[in-house]
């Protein structure tokens, strides 16, 4: 029996390894990737919001920098070294999480439950593993059971507690939209615990001075986000792309999400239920508040609702089950169930990018791209002109190439070209042009002229509107620039994928 019972539970952690397996294997995600990108130009010299534009606050672009430190003063290549950081603070955040479930009250199956799902929960995101969303909800996880112990009155190692809601408050401050989350935990406390005791609790008070120092240093350190990118992002970037509010529910991800979450609201909201479902319940509420102001429906918004769900299900579900059977019948079933609770959470989470994304990785776009990035301009500086950040995105980093644009991509002359005005010419005038567009057109042609890269990649879909019969030409639009125009002849060569054209200079 007691063999049985550790073979369960070995497999009870299989699901966990495998969503592991999903996370080591390529590719790494594209916006992760991106920001990696960004902060190896940064650490190299380059200042960001000034040669490095993007609609992200600063704090990722910090956080980033220490693998793309480890990958500068080391043999490990970027992505090498993201995911060991990544990977390192999954293991932090279910370490955390099993230290506060000490000296808490589980029946067997709620244990065993939590055992398999914890470790699961952390790599559970698989494609979007380093998503800001995932490690907001990867901190979010301990958080959650932290405040549980707020509200039952129990007694938290000190030092653990500070490393929980330090760590959080970093995770939360990633994005405005994720403060929605310690909102609703908190909220959850004051009512639970009463306004005299949570209101002198100092985790709360830390965490808010942390979030204020931190808006306090950025027109310190990084002036140009509040001056420059904001305004940009207001004008240009918060307009493409977007869903309706309602709309946006309705989405696939989105919808299932919504409605497996709906589902558990009533079970969650009962005396039974106990705090750490409803801090949990929180932090899915939360989720779901942030992927809805940001209407884009996209797959990592849905993280950490998909988080927190499968646990509080798995916990939901252990806890019926710890009263509905005698003591002895819970405690042998305790690690069947387990098996059974990881495999339905990992069931429900196998579909559209994982695994299917890293089998035919070598088959797929951003595979073929890595190939020959790899093969052309391994290790070279590269000028993309396109929309999109996948699949440019990991394929630079696998080829170790870095882009010259100061953008991630031509996000700022998509919202400049987002119409066709009757009559007029299909580019303006440098003297028509708004100032942003006039930054994009002068940096790319000077920064093209003053140190010529080794390849321009460019689009085949430029991502502006046809006007007519004639498509927007990245290349035709820059080489109105005089100094773009002289620097472009050595490009000859031609390499075709799928969706890009890569040109190559003849020297």
């Amino acid at each position: 029996m007691a063999l049985r019972a550790r073979l369960l539970r070995a497999l009870a952690w299989a699901p966990a390894v495998a969503f592991l397996l999903m996370v080591l294997a390529p590719p790494v995600n594209h916006d992760v990737a991106a920001i990696l990108n960004f902060a190896e130009r940064w650490v190299g010299g380059e200042r960001l919001y000034r040669e490095l534009i993007d609609v992200n606050p600063p704090l990722i672009f910090v956080l980033t920098a220490i693998p793309a430190l480890i990958a500068r003063w080391t043999p490990l290549d970027g992505v090498e070294a993201l995911l060991i950081c990544v990977l390192g603070c999954c293991l932090a955040a279910w370490r955390m999480t099993l230290r506060l479930r000490r000296g808490r009250a589980e029946g067997p199956v709620e244990a065993a439950v939590l055992d398999a799902l914890l470790p699961l929960a952390c790599v559970l995101a698989a494609y979007d593993v380093g998503q800001r969303e995932q490690l907001m909800a990867l901190f979010a996880i301990p958080y959650a059971f932290l405040a549980a112990r707020r509200i039952e009155g129990l007694e938290t190692p000190p030092r653990l507690a500070w490393a929980v809601t330090l760590s959080a408050a970093l995770g939360f401050a990633l994005k405005p939209h994720f403060l929605a989350v310690p909102a609703l935990v908190e909220v959850l406390v004051l009512l639970r615990r009463g306004p005299a005791k949570a209101l002198r609790d100092p985790l709360p008070w830390a965490m808010a001075g942390l979030w204020a120092v931190y808006l306090a240093s950025i027109p310190l350190l990084f002036p140009k986000y509040f001056d420059f990118v904001v305004p940009l992002v207001v004008g240009y970037y918060l307009n493409t792309g977007n869903i309706g509010l309602f709309d946006v529910v309705l989405t696939d991800k989105m919808g299932a999400a919504f409605l497996a979450l709906a589902c558990l609201v009533p079970v969650a909201l009962h005396r039974r239920a106990g705090a750490p479902a409803q801090a949990l319940l929180m932090v899915g509420l939360g989720g779901l508040a942030s992927a809805w102001v940001q209407h884009k429906g996209w797959s990592y918004h849905i993280v950490p609702m998909g988080m927190a769900t499968a646990l509080l299900a798995g916990l939901l579900a252990a806890r019926w089950l710890d009263r509905a059977l005698p003591p002895g019948r819970a405690l042998a079933a305790a690690p069947g169930l387990a098996v059974a609770a990881a495999l339905a959470v990992a069931a429900v989470h196998i579909r559209g990018e994982s695994p299917w994304r890293q089998i035919w990785y070598g088959a797929t776009r951003d595979g073929e791209m890595t190939t020959v990035l790899r093969r052309e301009v391994a290790g070279e500086r590269l000028l993309v002109l396109g929309p999109d950040i996948y699949p440019v995105y990991p394929a630079l980093n696998y080829a170790r190439a870095r882009s010259t644009l100061r953008f991630m991509n031509l996000w700022l002359l998509i919202g400049a070209y987002q119409d066709c005005p009757e009559g007029q010419p299909r580019y303006r005038d440098t003297w028509e042009m708004s100032r942003p567009e006039f930054l994009v057109y002068r940096t790319v042609a000077e920064d093209f002229a003053r140190a010529p890269p080794a390849g321009v990649l460019v689009a085949k879909n430029s991502g502006i509107p046809r006007c007519g019969a004639e498509e927007f030409d990245p290349i035709a639009y820059f080489s109105r620039h005089p100094a773009f125009a002289e620097t472009w002849r050595p490009y000859t060569r031609v390499v075709h994928m799928d969706t890009y054209l890569l040109y190559l200079r003849e020297d």
